[in-house]
């Protein structure tokens, strides 16, 4: 009996924690977006420039972090089990989120934010634990609903950074965030059930077997992959500088945190609302299409928010931006998981979570850079072209390698 077969009767259980913890790890790791560029201005930068860069740097640190080292959290995954990884997230994470309420200055800020994506990752490794567990006709339904999960996090953690430093001050946010990660901690050490069996499930097959297995699909899974990248870029090219952004549309200094958090928040409501139906439509109507047509009404809803007047206009255009853009992730993971074997489901998957995060990486540095030097109002349209490009090349690999045969364990073409 494999891996899947044995650990059935777990999944819906360990899909419940793993939207909990994912829920709390992305309310910590979100909540500081409205308030970081005050956080950096407090630890000593003053220009208005510099603050837009820091922020930016500081924000992608986290992601970078992530992007270096999901794969190698994948293989681990694969060799030794998933439960591990999930509690070498949550421990390591609320160590280093309490850790960033003590920055001396934006080095510090920078360092630590970094440390938290090299060693943390609880929903990417969600990710793995439940892609590899759930059967294959439930996958897009259950990575929706896990996404949900991640997507409530980031809504709720705006509106949290928006209130809580006004009653325990920015440094005090992080002491409660890294205390909510450890309540997750807690929860999957208690809770999460996994029969890992290491001398089968962990051992190493062949390496002629794992390169067929990836090689013979490699432009499609080289497609998501590069889909999965752009997917954050888009989401977060604007996200870790909107505070600045919404100063421009006339709001009181006073006032930009909090409405930035409402701002925020509405794309990930908006993804909350769909991500669970588009992960259902995708196990229906195939993958491929949620995919394409996601990412053209995505790029389309991007150009209007280049040209908004009132915060209220870019706050229903980022709702209506979260709505298309929720079932991406969750169809590309289904298609990933479908297009790979076994054995190979934790290292793909985590380079999977690799091109997220190197896309939250780069949308930062994209928007920081464009921001700082040709306007925000730029940054819209060049990520809405970069996605409807996606869109082109999607459709050019389905229409080119859909008919490919599929690795050995799958009976039909992923859809």
């Amino acid at each position: 009996m494999n891996y899947t077969d044995r650990n059935l009767p777990y999944w819906r259980r360990n899909l419940a924690v793993c939207v909990f913890g994912s829920f709390t790890t992305l309310v910590s790791l979100s909540m500081l977006l409205p308030f970081l560029p005050l956080y950096v201005q407090q630890l000593g930068v003053t220009a208005q420039a510099d603050v837009v860069q820091w922020s930016a740097v500081a924000f992608g640190a986290t992601f970078f972090g992530t992007a270096i080292t999901a794969p190698l959290w994948g293989r681990l995954a694969d060799r030794y089990g998933r439960k591990p990884m999930l509690i070498r997230a949550a421990i390591g994470m609320a160590i280093v989120m309490s850790l960033i309420g003590l920055a001396r200055n934006v080095t510090d800020l920078v360092v630590l934010r970094l440390i938290a994506g090299l060693i943390g990752g609880y929903a990417s490794a969600s990710i793995v634990m439940i892609g590899s567990q759930v059967p294959r006709e439930k996958a897009g339904w259950a990575l929706g609903i896990l996404s949900t999960g991640a997507l409530s996090g980031n809504l709720i953690g705006p509106l949290v950074g928006g209130f809580l430093p006004q009653w325990v001050g920015i440094r005090g946010t992080f002491f409660v965030g890294g205390a909510m990660i450890a309540v997750a901690a807690i929860t999957t050490i208690v809770l999460i059930r996994e029969d890992f069996d290491r001398a089968t499930d962990g051992s190493r097959r062949s390496k002629t077997a794992q390169v067929e297995g990836v090689s013979s699909r490699w432009p499609i899974i080289a497609a998501l992959l590069m889909t999965a990248m752009m997917v954050l870029l888009a989401n977060m090219s604007i996200e870790p500088i909107i505070t600045v952004y919404i100063g421009h549309l006339g709001v009181a200094f006073d006032d930009q945190a909090r409405i930035a958090g409402v701002v925020m928040a509405c794309s990930a409501l908006g993804s909350i609302l769909t991500a669970a139906r588009l992960g259902a439509l995708a196990d229906r109507v195939g993958s491929w299409n949620v995919i394409i047509g996601c990412l053209v009404l995505t790029g389309i809803v991007m150009v209007p928010q280049a040209f908004v007047t009132q915060w209220w206009q870019l706050a229903v255009l980022r709702g209506l931006m979260g709505m298309t853009i929720a079932g991406l992730l969750p169809a590309i993971a289904k298609l990933i998981r479908h297009s790979v074997e076994e054995h190979n489901t934790g290292k793909i998957l985590g380079y999977l979570q690799s091109a997220q995060f190197s896309g939250q990486v780069i949308g930062p540095l994209i928007g920081g850079q464009i921001g700082a030097h040709f306007g925000l109002h730029p940054v819209f349209l060049v990520t809405g072209a970069l996605l409807v490009l996606s869109a082109g090349i999607n459709g050019w690999v389905k229409s080119r390698f859909y008919a490919a045969p599929v690795v050995a364990d799958c009976t039909t073409a992923p859809r």
